[in-house]
């Protein structure tokens, strides 16, 4: 440990990288989330801790540093908050800044879960929470989404996309309105900082009752103002953390209303310039279009061949400490001799084949023929197999989906085929393969072979496509589709597998395992968690997967797929994502504008919608109220039709004139670029 990290160190002194030496490293950090694992291990965990802020610091850095959730962390080392949620932390010494290292945009997505999505209104509430308080640093984790290519993803059942529902996608794009609602706050948080900067810590004074809300934990929720307040200026955040209730409150003399869950932000202790529950920021509503299919070839993996690197062994192995990670497979292989008198060779019963994996997924073969495949954290194959007096085979290929990423004691978390191995329905009743003699290989044929890259490909026969086979090869070529929006490939008609192009690894896919769990609607009011809105609910966690368009060729582009399962790769197809239409939506009409903007290329070529009254639903499905201005869409076709982006001036006689006079009213709108 103190060898690597001075390694690390000495490298960044070389190149004069420290803000000591007048590089840009302001800040350093050593260890990450270790103190959770305090709780368990005790006094041996608290000494390394210590141990570890020591070492770092005794490096000469000249920068401070930090250990994110390390409560103990030792002077001068600065503990921080990663989190949800960081209002209610302070570090363990006055002196020492309140910093958030982590603000969690969502949650990560997991093949055979839900998607996570957290909505901005809740996101923003959060950041406001921090800073009234007195906070001094937020870092967003993610706000650029990212995706995990190859083998990559920490984690067993982390998906190939590392989205976290960031305001910037994994694909680049923004994600709308969270992108532009974090960048209102940003901007209102801004214009409060020469108060901030110079007050110091705020004044937060109460503003109502508590109320003691029986939830997990049980939490204290109030409405409050923090006020800070110096020679330089006055700045106020108003705050409501009821779930439930509207407030109306008095502040200065003035009447401020409060939606539940929100803080309102005055720069000058006067002025609301921002609330967190109204959403100003347009929507983006993202389409996938399909720009290019695929002809295949196939190539079938050999199943029961063995290479030079394949060894024997009287018992079954775990997995990872074999392939030492190099591979996602191992193959399991063992020999069961049937005898001449075996009943069920004559009274057609065959017998039941048992096979305990510690995961992550396995395809069972007997005599060369596909069994059954089983997915899951445990799985256990369990079913009726085929056999024959003789000698007979049983292969078992076990996928291991990652590594473990969060915990202690990694030496225990084990994957592959540990066993029991049983073959039951004989005439001496049950029959334990685990300790009998098993062939052991790492890795595919294919990946030996390096079919995945143009070289390796070239090196055997490609016949026609064969559809819904398990364990097979296919290979593609194709042209890069025109324009510079980002691609990805559909594999929704797949199973369980990789996929690479021009010999880069895309990732694992595995659309076949749907996500199990519960996807009501979404409420941003409320402490949230990762099951609290999610999507995907029955259906594949991730159908679409990122292809940089650094990686393409103009011309002559190899795609290859690895298929374990047996999916249809006639339906695979490339696509291209952008923003189809844009939307904006303003609760009340206290809200100087309708702001709406294309992406930069691109203009507002129909308005598809728009209502001032009291129109309902969302982006996409917009419907008018009773209360509907008949000259709705007029101010809008005036001024964005034709243009990249646009403002529309949200008063009654733009409309036409008032359709409801005494109604408090809204305004939506969707428009299509192009």
């Amino acid at each position: 440990m103190e060898s690597f990290t001075t390694k690390i160190v000495d490298m960044m002194k070389a190149e004069n990288l420290f803000e000591s030496q007048g590089g840009p490293i302001i800040m350093s950090q050593i260890e990450n989330e270790f103190g959770p694992l305090e709780w368990d291990q005790g006094a041996p965990a608290k000494a390394y801790a210590s141990w570890a802020a020591s070492m770092a610091v005794g490096l000469n850095t000249g920068v401070p540093w930090i250990m994110c959730k390390e409560d103990d962390a030792p002077d001068p080392v600065i503990n921080t908050c990663n989190g949800f949620y960081c209002d209610w932390f302070s570090p363990n010494k006055p002196n020492k800044p309140t910093m958030w290292t982590e603000a969690w945009t969502a949650w990560y997505t997991a093949f055979g879960s839900p998607v996570p999505h957290r909505p901005p209104q809740d996101m923003a509430f959060s950041v406001a929470a921090f800073i009234q308080k007195g906070g001094s640093f937020v870092n967003y984790y993610m706000y650029h989404g990212g995706t995990n290519f190859g083998r990559t993803s920490g984690g067993p059942f982390i998906a190939t996309s590392y989205d976290y529902d960031a305001p910037i996608d994994e694909y680049g794009l923004l994600r709308q309105p969270k992108y532009g609602h974090l960048k209102d706050l940003h901007d209102a948080v801004k214009q409060c900082e020469p108060a901030i900067v110079a007050a110091g810590d705020p004044v937060v004074t109460s503003l109502g009752h508590n109320l003691q809300v029986p939830v997990p934990p049980l939490i204290s929720q109030f409405f409050f103002s923090s006020v800070f307040k110096s020679s330089s200026g006055c700045a106020a955040f108003l705050g409501n953390f009821d779930w439930t209730a509207h407030l109306n409150v008095t502040f200065n003399g003035i009447q401020y209303d409060l939606p539940p869950w929100s803080i309102s932000i005055l720069p000058d202790c006067k002025t609301v310039v921002y609330n967190t529950a109204r959403v100003a920021a347009q929507t983006s509503q993202i389409t996938m279009n399909p720009v290019e299919s695929f002809t295949w070839q196939s190539y079938s993996e050999d199943i029961n061949t063995t290479d030079k690197a394949a060894f024997t062994s009287n018992m079954l192995m775990e997995q990872l400490n074999v392939t030492r990670d190099k591979t996602d497979y191992l193959w399991y292989t063992t020999y069961v001799n049937i005898g001449q008198n075996e009943k069920f060779l004559s009274n057609g019963q065959n017998p039941s084949l048992s096979v305990m994996s510690a995961g992550h997924a396995m395809d069972v073969f007997v005599n060369g023929q596909l069994a059954g495949f089983i997915d899951n954290p445990r799985v256990t194959f369990k079913g009726q197999v085929k056999m024959w007096a003789g000698s007979n085979t049983i292969s078992i290929l076990n996928a291991a989906v990652g590594l473990p990423n969060v915990g202690e004691h990694f030496e225990t978390w084990n994957a592959g085929i540990l066993g029991p191995v049983t073959l039951d329905g004989l005439n001496e009743g049950s029959r334990d393969l685990t300790f009998q003699k098993w062939t052991l290989q790492i890795g595919l044929k294919g990946e030996a072979l390096s079919l995945y890259t143009l070289a390796g490909s070239s090196s055997v026969q490609w016949g026609k496509a064969s559809l819904k086979q398990p364990l097979t090869w296919y290979k593609a070529l194709f042209n890069a589709p025109g324009g510079n929006e980002p691609l990805a490939l559909d594999m929704s008609s797949m199973g369980k597998g990789q996929v690479w192009i021009n010999g880069q690894s895309i990732g694992r896919y595995w659309p076949a395992y749907k996500a199990v769990g519960d996807c009501p609607a979404c409420n941003y009011k409320g402490n949230y968690s990762e099951k609290v809105c999610q999507s995907q609910c029955g259906d594949s966690s991730q159908k679409w997967y990122h292809v940089p368009r650094s990686w393409l060729k103009p011309t002559g582009n190899l795609i290859v797929v690895f298929e374990e399962w047996g999916g249809d790769p006639t339906s695979i197809s490339l696509v291209k994502r952008s923003v189809g239409s844009i939307c904006a939506y303003v609760d009340d009409t206290s809200q100087a504008s309708v702001l709406l903007s294309c992406d930069l290329g691109k203009k507002v070529t129909e308005i598809k919608f728009a209502s001032y009254g009291t129109p309902s639903g969302m982006c996409g499905g917009y419907s008018e109220g009773t209360c509907h201005a008949h000259k709705s869409y007029d101010p809008f076709q005036q001024s964005c039709v034709g243009k990249q982006s646009c403002a529309v001036n949200v008063t009654a006689a733009a409309f036409g004139g008032d359709p409801c006079p005494g109604t408090l009213k809204s305004v939506a709108v969707q428009a299509t670029c192009g």
